[in-house]
C-alpha cells in the first residue's frame, strides 16, 4: 500500500494504491497553508476504505511549494555565495544576472576566492586558506549560516567544493551549505545559480517537510515519506530538505509518469489540462524528455535536470470573451465552482463550453445550453487550435504520435487532434499526477567529463553506467530491479585529450516497498 500526493495551484490530489491498482483517489482544494490540504485530502483517500494507517507502506508527495516561494520571492533565507575560480572568473560576479528584488532578498554575501580546476583536474590556483578564515570572519559578523559554494569545473573535479566545505563545516558548527557539483551540470553560472537557490530555500524546506511528517504522524501513518523530484524519480525526505531545488517542476513529471502507467504508452506527448494552465510534454521510455537548454526559475537560469514542458493559459477554469474569439490565460481558478455558469455564478468558462459542445457533462448542463451556437463553436476552435500548436511544438518529427491527455480539465481536449495519431484518456485521469508521484521510482545519475586519453570508451561508458547504478542504489533502489535507462555521449572537440562528456540514468524501484 502506497499514497500519492500531488499539491497543485488549485486541488491537492490524493490515491491509495496496492501494487498499481487504485483503491481510492480524492481531489481537495490547495489551502493557503499547503499542510491544511494534505491532511484534507490524506482523510479523504483513506475514509471508507478498510485500510489502517499502519497497512500503509510509504507516502510521495509532489509539491510546487519551493518553486512558488522563488516566483513570489516569499520565505527566503539570506546566504553567501562563494565562487572559487580566482584568478579568473572575475569577468561576471555571481548572481550577477538574477531579477534585481530577488538579488536583494537572499544576497547577503557574495565572495571570490581563489581556486577551481580544469577538466582533467590540473588547479586555477591553490585553495587560500586565509581567506577562507576572512569568508568565516565575514560570514559569523553577518550573522550569516547558510552558504553556497560553486567551483570552476566541480562536475568533473570536486576536491575544492568538498575542501571549503569541511573548513566551513569545522569552523561554524550547524552551517548549511550547498556545493553545486551535487546539484547541478557543467556551466558555471548556472550551475552556480542553482546551488545559491537551494541555499536560500533551506529553512522553508526543513519547516515545510517537518510540516508534511506532522501531518503523517497525526493521522497514524508511519510510514516513510518520500518527495517527488523534476526527473519523475524519488527522494527521500531528509534528502529533499538538503536540495529542495530539486522538486522544482516536479508536478508535470509526476502528470506524465503517471500518464505512462495508466495508459501503458511509453513514448507520446502528455497533455496534463489542469484548471489554470495546459502543461505539455514529451514521454521517451517513460520517463519525461529532459530539456536540452537552460531553465529559468523566477527570472534565474538554471541547469540542473529539468523536463522538457511547455505551458499554454488554457484551463477548465479559463476566462471566455463575450464573442468566444478568446479563451485564456485568465482564469477563474479554484473559484470555478463558484464563478461557471454551469455552478451557478456569471463568468463564461472553458469547462462551460465544454458542456455547451456536449464533451462533458457537469455541473448543471441546462446552465449552458443557451450560449449562442456561433460563440460555443468559435471558443471550440480556438481551444482545438491552441492544442494542436501545443502538440506541434512538442513533437521532433512531423509524423502522428499518440497523445495521452490527463488532468481534471481534460475535458476540453476533443477526441482528434491535428498531428496525433491517437487521443488516449487513461483511466483515472484526473489524478494521474498522484499516480505518478506513488509510482516512482529511485533515481541514480551521472553526468561529467571524461577524458579518453591512454583508455577506451567502452571502458568509460562502463564506469559511468556503474556509478550511476550505484548511485541509485545508495538512495533507495532495489538493486535487483536497477537498470540504465538513458545514455548521452557528449564529444568535446575544444578542450583537449580528447575529452568527453557523458551522462548516464539508472532508476530502480523502491527497496522494501
Amino acid at each position: 500500500m502506497r499514497i500519492g500526493i500531488d499539491v497543485g495551484g488549485t486541488n491537492t490530489d490524493a490515491v491509495l494504491l496496492e501494487g498499481r491498482e487504485v483503491i481510492s483517489w480524492a481531489k481537495r482544494p490547495t489551502t493557503p497553508n499547503v499542510t491544511d490540504g494534505i491532511r484534507a485530502a490524506l482523510q479523504a483517500v483513506l475514509s471508507g476504505t478498510d485500510v489502517a494507517p499502519r497497512d500503509i507502506g510509504a507516502v510521495m508527495i509532489g509539491t510546487t511549494h519551493f518553486t512558488n516561494a522563488v516566483v513570489q520571492r516569499r520565505e527566503l533565507d539570506r546566504i553567501a555565495a562563494v565562487r572559487l575560480g580566482l584568478p579568473a572568473t572575475q569577468a561576471i560576479p555571481p548572481l550577477t544576472d538574477w531579477p534585481d528584488e530577488l538579488r536583494e532578498a537572499v544576497a547577503g554575501l557574495v565572495r571570490l576566492l581563489p581556486g577551481g580546476h580544469q577538466f582533467d583536474g590540473r588547479e586555477i590556483a591553490p585553495l587560500d586558506r586565509a581567506a577562507v578564515d576572512q569568508l568565516i570572519a565575514e560570514l559569523r559578523a553577518e550573522g550569516i549560516d547558510t552558504v553556497a559554494v560553486s567551483a570552476v569545473f566541480s562536475p568533473a573535479v570536486p576536491d575544492h567544493e568538498r575542501a571549503i566545505g569541511a573548513w566551513l563545516r569545522e569552523a561554524l558548527p550547524g552551517v548549511h551549505l550547498t556545493l553545486s557539483h551535487e546539484i547541478g551540470r557543467l556551466g558555471l553560472l548556472e550551475r552556480e545559480n542553482a546551488a545559491a537557490l537551494n541555499a536560500c530555500l533551506n529553512t522553508l524546506a526543513r519547516r515545510t517537510i517537518s510540516a508534511f511528517t506532522r501531518a503523517l504522524a497525526e493521522l497514524g501513518i508511519e510510514a516513510p515519506l518520500y518527495l517527488s523530484q523534476n526527473d519523475g524519480t524519488l527522494m527521500a525526505a531528509g534528502f529533499a530538505a538538503r536540495y529542495p531545488v530539486l522538486t522544482f517542476a516536479s508536478g508535470p513529471t509526476n502528470s506524465m509518469r503517471g500518464a505512462a502507467a495508466l495508459s501503458g504508452i511509453a513514448d507520446a506527448v502528455v497533455l496534463d489540462v489542469g484548471g489554470t494552465t495546459t502543461d505539455g510534454g514529451v514521454l521517451v521510455n517513460g520517463f519525461p524528455r529532459e530539456a536540452s537548454f537552460e531553465v529559468e526559475v523566477g527570472g534565474v537560469r538554471t541547469n540542473f535536470r529539468m523536463p522538457d514542458v511547455v505551458s499554454v493559459g488554457l484551463g477548465g477554469g479559463s476566462l471566455v470573451t463575450a464573442d468566444g474569439g478568446r479563451v485564456g490565460p485568465q482564469s477563474v481558478g479554484y473559484r470555478l465552482t463558484e464563478e461557471a455558469l454551469i455552478f451557478g455564478g456569471r463568468t463564461l468558462t472553458a469547462s462551460d463550453i465544454a458542456v455547451a459542445a456536449g464533451r462533458a457533462s457537469f455541473g448543471d448542463p441546462a446552465r449552458a445550453r443557451s450560449l449562442p451556437v456561433d460563440l460555443v463553436q468559435r471558443a471550440l476552435s480556438v481551444i482545438d487550435g491552441r492544442l494542436s500548436e501545443l502538440v506541434d511544438a512538442l513533437k521532433t518529427s512531423p509524423d502522428p504520435v499518440p497523445v495521452v491527455v490527463v488532468g481534471g480539465g481534460s475535458v476540453l481536449v476533443p477526441d482528434e487532434i491535428e498531428g496525433a495519431s491517437v487521443v488516449v484518456r487513461p483511466p483515472y485521469a484526473e489524478v494521474a499526477n498522484a499516480i505518478g508521484a506513488a509510482i516512482a521510482q529511485v533515481s541514480g545519475e551521472v553526468d561529467r567529463v571524461f577524458s579518453l586519453e591512454g583508455r577506451s570508451r567502452d571502458a568509460v561508458l562502463a564506469e559511468a553506467k556503474a556509478e550511476a547504478e550505484r548511485l541509485a542504489v545508495e538512495a533507495g533502489a532495489d538493486p535487483a530491479t536497477v537498470s540504465v535507462v538513458e545514455v548521452d555521449e557528449i564529444p568535446l572537440a575544444y578542450l583537449p585529450s580528447t575529452a568527453v562528456r557523458i551522462r548516464v540514468k539508472a532508476v530502480g524501484n523502491l527497496r522494501g516497498v
